[in-house]
């Protein structure tokens, strides 16, 4: 008899494309500044939803915003506006599609000083933070790091980036490994974070 494989106990994970990227995805360390926007703006539209529904049509969101290229996010007006509120194929909440404009125009002007990769990752000094939780209940739904990193990016003119969005989105990205010790993904996401931890030391 095959050996089952142990996860975390999502709701929903047995759905084939949250396991996918529960298995593939969630945890792993990610350092460019495209993907930790469009992970950071897909977070915001989470917000009130399931992440299962916003994975769903994340590859709907990256063609409604040209692959998350801030550039040309941040030149969009009116027209597209209306064009993004009446795609069906997103979340269409006009508060959070406004706020993705603004956060491309806050991104670019961030990245006028420094990368949002070392703007971001600079709060854990470029160490992931493993964590050991066993039960599901353990996890935090946010932390003090996850507060300074909301602070901080309101600062900087971003938009829908609450600490507990904040932490879904360390966690998501590999800043933190909150799976569960014997979900079959701990391991190897530590093994990855802690590489990272003993090249930045």
């Amino acid at each position: 008899m095959a050996k089952q494989t142990t996860r975390c106990p999502w709701v929903g994970i047995e759905d084939a494309e949250y396991t996918r990227y529960h298995d593939e995805e969630w945890g792993v360390p990610k350092f460019g500044d495209r993907e930790l926007f469009e992970k950071l703006v897909l977070e915001g539209f989470q917000a009130g939803l399931s992440w299962l529904t916003i994975l769903r049509k994340r590859q709907n969101f990256r063609t409604a915003f040209d692959d998350f290229d801030a550039k040309k996010i941040a030149a969009y007006g009116s027209s597209d506006i209306s064009r993004l509120m009446a795609d069906v194929g997103i979340v269409r909440n006009r508060s959070k599609i406004e706020a993705t404009i603004s956060n491309a125009r806050a991104y670019l002007e961030l990245s006028r000083r420094q990368s949002l990769s070392d703007f971001l990752w600079g709060f854990v000094d470029g160490k992931p933070i493993i964590n050991k939780h066993t039960e599901f209940g353990d996890v935090p739904a946010q932390t003090d790091i996850s507060k300074r990193i909301s602070k901080a990016l309101k600062t900087e003119g971003f938009r829908f980036v609450g600490p507990t969005t904040v932490y879904a989105f360390m966690q998501s990205v590999g800043m933190v490994n909150d799976h569960l010790v014997s979900c079959h993904r701990h391991a190897p996401c530590a093994k990855l974070q802690r590489a990272l931890n003993s090249k930045n030391r």
